[in-house]
């Protein structure tokens, strides 16, 4: 293998129903700035059926090039399809990195597409960077339990490819006057070769606002003491209007669902306003977490990690300060009228 016929950084563009899944654009962000280094060109590789239309908006968020492949048989994700779409593509065209999002389908894909490639795959990773000299993609996750940064490289395989966590990168503001080529290969697929079939697709219907999708987020951790200390989480979040998170170990003690987990086994969140109540700080947590654009943490250890990546920090006992925050929060509210906007 020679690796200097590798160039160029690609991002799988993933769609439902015909619109582009924000983990892609996520990764757009994260894959111009790593084309920039390399001095490459970024592209978004873009598979469905009568998805042309997404391309434009694939290079408004910062793509050079757009490669479409847009086939019946591509309507609905499954991993036999799309792994020979991407394989078409990657084949041909040789790109040295390629991320996908760590969601189902992009784990999935990302893995096969990999065994296929005889690469080498990061999974889950909250962190990236570049080499510019021995052009090395650095991907960086927790290991260890989430006690160390593992930063991973792939130096004798192309192309390097990573699973990026939803919301850990930010996507550019799109630009619509940006210009770029979309270049259509087409495949040879038939349904009746498929050797699974998409039956049924049955959306979430729950009521319950996604954790990642919450504009403020009260989240406890083990440091509230027990279940009953623990109230005061759902208490201040009620009062606010905030949804509620934990971490692993709040989780583990029954104290809340796995879907409210917040951290690298659990949810990765972005809101404007992060309450961390009672937590230490632990590195697998703030992965999930780091990127909330206004951190108020409360801890009674001044030297608790959380303070480190904190915007506001209290030192002191939650069950004391809690208490205050809330009452403080309802008389706003009552001199407001009741309406009372945090974000």
């Amino acid at each position: 293998m020679n690796l200097d016929d590798y160039r160029g950084v690609w991002v799988f563009i993933e769609q439902n129903d015909n619109k582009i899944e924000g983990v892609s654009l996520e990764l757009l962000g994260a894959g111009r700035r790593l084309a920039d280094k390399l001095q490459a060109p970024l592209a978004g590789f873009l598979l469905g059926c009568e998805v042309k239309p997404l391309a434009k908006e694939v290079i408004a968020y910062g793509a050079d090039v757009v490669y479409l492949i847009d086939h019946p048989v591509l309507k609905d994700y499954r991993t036999e399809s799309y792994m020979n779409g991407v394989m078409l593509l990657a084949e041909k065209y040789n790109p040295e990195i390629i991320l996908y999002g760590a969601t189902p389908n992009g784990k999935d894909l990302a893995s096969a597409v990999a065994t296929d490639l005889s690469t080498g795959l990061t999974a889950d990773t909250t962190m990236l960077d570049v080499d510019v000299d021995n052009r090395l993609l650095e991907a960086s996750r927790p290991a260890f339990g989430g006690n160390i940064m593992a930063t991973i490289l792939c130096k004798k395989h192309r192309p390097q490819m990573a699973t990026v966590r939803p919301k850990v990168m930010k996507a550019l503001a799109p630009d619509t006057s940006r210009l770029g080529k979309i270049i259509e290969e087409k495949i040879s697929l038939n349904e009746e070769d498929m050797r699974t079939k998409v039956l049924q697709i049955v959306n979430d219907v729950t009521n319950n606002a996604k954790l990642a999708d919450a504009h403020v987020i009260v989240c406890g951790g083990k440091g509230m003491g027990d279940l009953q200390n623990f109230q005061l989480i759902h208490e201040l979040a009620e009062t606010i209007g905030a949804s509620v998170g934990g971490t692993r170990d709040v989780v583990e003690a029954g104290w809340l669902k796995h879907e409210q987990q917040v951290g690298q086994t659990g949810e990765t969140v972005t809101p404007k306003i992060y309450f961390a109540i009672g937590i230490s700080g632990a590195i697998q947590h703030v992965v999930g977490m780091k990127n909330s654009e206004f951190i108020i943490a409360i801890n009674k250890d001044p030297n608790a990690p959380i303070f480190d990546v904190a915007t506001y920090g209290i030192v002191g006992d939650a069950m004391e300060i809690v208490p205050k925050l809330i009452e403080q929060f309802i008389h706003l509210k009552a001199e407001k009228g009741g309406e009372v906007s945090y974000v």
